[in-house]
């Protein structure tokens, strides 16, 4: 009897500890999957405008851009410890670990407007036109890397309200739904901006 209480302690341990995939889990892969067609469209616009015009000159300096993208990456360290942390029910390091990413998030998002301003000022707006097109090339950056800044200050504001419910104690190890959705979120954004900074930097540098 004894042995076939341990085993049974033992299964309901391993159920426990295993992650969850319930509806709300493939409700927010669902959700992802739908956002990640949005920009899979805008990016696929993006290419068929620059191979139709033969070239497109990088509309930016490549430092800042390179260093938001080591910045916004490396959240998603802090992101996945908070997730870890919370999991094990470790108030403390989930806090901590997801107000990293936040400062960091917050970071990226001061680079992309302090860019923007920068673009503005050597008149290059989404107004601004490639030679025989109508604001082409100026339209195409700022759509494309303007709503990935828009999912970015999105995921800041639910990471924040995260954090705010977090300082509140609202999770604990068995109930921190919406702390791993969040963190779904944000991994979801990092992973987009690879792609949309590899399309609108990388790409003209290699063609060049």
């Amino acid at each position: 009897m004894s042995v076939a209480h341990g085993e049974q302690i033992g299964t309901l341990e391993e159920h426990e500890g295993a992650p969850e995939r319930g509806i709300n889990w493939w409700g927010m892969i669902f959700f992802i999957a739908s956002e990640a067609l949005i920009f899979a469209n805008l990016i696929a616009a993006y290419l068929y405008l620059e191979i139709r015009n033969g070239s497109w000159p990088v509309p930016a300096e490549m430092t800042l851009p390179i260093i938001n993208t080591f910045v916004l990456l490396g959240s998603s360290i802090p992101a996945r410890i908070a997730g870890a942390s919370i999991a094990r029910g470790n108030q403390r390091n989930f806090k901590l670990a997801l107000f990293i990413t936040i400062l960091m998030g917050a970071y990226f998002l001061g680079g992309q407007i302090y860019e923007y301003s920068g673009l503005f000022g050597k008149h290059f707006t989404p107004q601004t036109s490639v030679p025989g097109e109508a604001a082409v090339s100026g339209s195409a950056f700022f759509t494309l890397t303007g709503f990935h800044g828009l999912h970015v200050t999105i995921g800041l504001i639910f990471l924040l309200i995260i954090w705010l419910r977090g300082l509140r104690g609202d999770f604990t190890a068995k109930k921190h739904w919406a702390a791993q959705a969040g963190e779904m979120y944000w991994h979801f954004v990092d992973g987009v901006w690879v792609v949309v900074f590899s399309t609108v930097y990388l790409l003209p540098l290699i063609r060049g």
